[in-house]
């Protein structure tokens, strides 16, 4: 066992592989001799060597718990103070290489370090196959390959500058994503600071405000994209149909599961994990959108799953409704712009509450002295709602 370094009990002598796996409480805790065992919050552990080179104390990263175990964590230390005696760098110990490179490793190198170790957490696919793209496209042309302790802020603002108002959501991801990396790279011993955040973001300055809209059909041709999609033959049409009669969100639809559906209350609920705000959503089901339920459920291979499966058996993709609207239309509209269609329909054709409109939606209430008087989802208004939503695209 070691000793942990803070706060926290001394405990006298080394860590074993199976006492190194059992802490649980975040800390530095000691082997001896400069090897430590960092423990994060999130539950991560990693070793490093507190050093002396060149006159200051350097933590030296020797790789994650779960590819290194004690023992040849040490070896890599002895490996490394022999570096250190030789007049050598020692900041380029690999994770399970049981070698010294001789130089850190690049932001690439980290960059997939990184990703490698948190991808598991992440919940949302799409997130975990975006993340290292991003950084790919903008970041690793500009400095993916210059190790990691040489990246300065001069390097990232020359990847970000660029996009940094002509993409704007996009730029901040990239941002928050080469922060993480440069800050995980300190946390590994690999860089002597942490990122130079307060210095980039008061280089880059305010980005312009642009508001930029989903584009949409007006509510008064949606009825004929309607009709086209009920002459289109697949399920991506199909799931189109749905998603338009219930104003709901592409992934949602997709997402759709029969043990969601209440067929008996005429009534869908999306769960709390699938939706943007968090909070389960009941969707009232009218006329139209039941008779597509029921043309679905020739599409099934099982009592439970997805309600418009793919050809083998797993969600649609975002990519298959956007086809089959471009199919429809030779407007540029979105998926998305339905959902607006619906709203201005609801607005100028319709007598509907605009908070139950919004409802309809599963909007948040951002305003909190208003949000506290709105404790009603106006299921039956927004029953009313969809049912006349349903004959207005009929033809009705």
């Amino acid at each position: 066992m070691g000793t942990i370094v803070g706060t926290g009990a001394i405990i006298m002598g080394k860590l074993t592989a199976v006492k190194a796996k059992a802490i649980k409480e975040a800390g530095r805790y000691s082997d001896g001799n400069g090897l430590q065992l960092v423990v994060k919050a999130s539950g991560a552990k990693s070793w490093i060597l507190r050093v002396q080179h060149d006159g200051k104390r350097r933590d030296i990263g020797l790789g994650p718990l779960s590819e290194v175990g004690p023992a040849e964590a040490r070896e890599k230390a002895v490996e490394a103070r022999k570096v250190i005696r030789g007049g050598g760098d020692p900041s380029g110990l690999k994770s399970g290489s049981g070698r010294i490179s001789g130089r850190p490793p690049t932001f690439r190198e980290l960059a997939t370090s990184y990703h490698d170790d948190h991808k598991s957490s992440w919940k949302n696919a799409k997130h975990r196959e975006q993340w290292l793209s991003t950084l790919d496209t903008y970041a690793f042309p500009i400095f993916g390959d210059q190790p990691v302790d040489r990246v300065d802020s001069r390097d990232v603002l020359d990847c970000l500058k660029p996009i940094w108002n002509a993409k704007p959501e996009t730029a901040r991801r990239v941002l928050q994503r080469v922060l993480r990396v440069l800050n995980y790279a300190h946390g590994m011993g690999h860089r002597e600071h942490e990122a130079p955040t307060q210095s980039i973001r008061a280089a880059l300055g305010k980005q312009r405000s642009q508001v930029r809209h989903h584009a949409s059909l007006p509510y008064a041709e949606m009825p004929e994209l309607m009709a086209k999609l009920e002459a289109a033959s697949g399920v991506g049409a199909m799931a189109l149909r749905f998603a338009i009669l219930t104003a709901a969100r592409s992934g949602e639809v997709r997402g759709a599961q029969w043990n969601e559906m209440d067929l008996a209350k005429k009534t869908w609920t999306v769960p709390a994990e699938r939706m943007k705000a968090r909070r389960a959503h009941a969707v009232p089901l009218s006329p139209a959108a039941l008779a597509i339920l029921e043309d679905a459920k020739g599409l099934r291979k099982k009592p439970e799953g997805f309600v418009f499966p793919s050809s083998r058996g797993i969600a649609l993709s975002d990519m298959t409704l956007l086809k089959a609207i471009r199919a429809a239309s030779d407007q540029n509209t979105t998926v998305h712009g339905c959902r607006t269609s619906f709203r201005v329909w609801a607005a100028e054709k319709t007598s509907c509450p605009a908070a139950a409109a919004e409802a309809a939606l599963a909007h948040t209430i951002h305003n909190k002295a208003e949000a506290a008087y709105h404790r009603t989802d106006y299921l039956d208004i927004r029953r009313q709602l969809m049912a006349d939503w349903g004959a207005f695209l009929a033809g009705g």
